[in-house]
């Protein structure tokens, strides 16, 4: 059994001509899809193996956290807005789910150190990477050191799409990929451009050429997750000094 991306399943019916959508017009379409994939000579590329039981614990439990984080968000936009009466249930959830979340990331972090414990920690020795992040992406994005930094950079979706044809060269922009492990990745390229020398210096050269400000961000998470890319690879801690010269 594989599990695939449903968007591409959807567009390989419509390019065979399947425009209706039933039960079993759709189990025809993704036989077809399975024959075509398992063909193919980059067969690879497409079917994964399916996660092991460690792999689907940890992607259980940074699931959960996104989730909890989800509803405490929700829970203080109300509590802007509710009428002083209903003030005190609403603290008390916001309590509750803050606690809720601390005990998914210390059980997270335990497996994260249990498991991956060398490479978590190659993978935290870069600014604005923390345990959230290193958990996202080990969870997420197995791929991580498996592949090159084009292919892993298209994975998330922060890779510019071209958008040509003839003479035409069309603007490009990022699009589809693994939208929790960009969130995921945006917030820790925002504290790196920040905080980390070589980022931060990358970041202003962009916006000092004329890039837009959300162009110059979208390009340092580029930068961000090859770096992520090349430590899981080599397991080798992040050196400021090395990258800075």
């Amino acid at each position: 059994m594989a599990v695939v991306n449903p968007r591409q399943a959807r567009d390989f019916a419509r390019a065979m001509g399947a425009l209706a959508k039933t039960d079993s017009l759709d189990a025809r379409m993704l036989a077809a899809f399975a024959r075509v994939l398992h063909q193919h000579p980059e067969r690879s590329r497409f079917v994964k193996p399916l996660a092991d039981e460690a792999l689907q614990r940890l992607q259980a439990l940074v699931l959960r956290r996104r989730q909890l984080v989800g509803m405490l968000t929700s829970e203080r936009q109300r509590l802007r807005m509710s009428h002083a009466s209903a003030r005190p249930s609403i603290e008390r959830t916001i309590e509750f789910l803050k606690a809720q979340i601390h005990d998914m990331e210390i059980e997270a972090g335990e497996h994260v150190r249990a498991h991956h414990g060398a490479l978590a920690a190659a993978l935290s020795s870069v600014k604005g990477v923390g345990a959230a992040t290193v958990s996202t992406l080990l969870a997420e994005l197995p791929e991580l050191g498996q592949l090159c930094r084009r292919r892993i950079a298209a994975l998330v979706g922060v890779a510019p799409l071209n958008r040509d044809s003839g003479q035409m060269r069309g603007q490009r922009s990022i699009w589809g990929g693994r939208a929790d492990v960009r969130k995921t990745l945006y917030m820790a390229t925002l504290v790196a451009v920040r905080h980390s020398p070589v980022f931060k210096a990358f970041y202003e050269r962009l916006v000092a050429a004329g890039k837009p400000k959300k162009v110059a961000l979208v390009a340092a998470m580029r930068k961000l997750l090859t770096t992520l890319n090349a430590i899981a690879k080599s397991g080798k801690h992040w050196e400021e000094s090395l990258h800075a010269s």
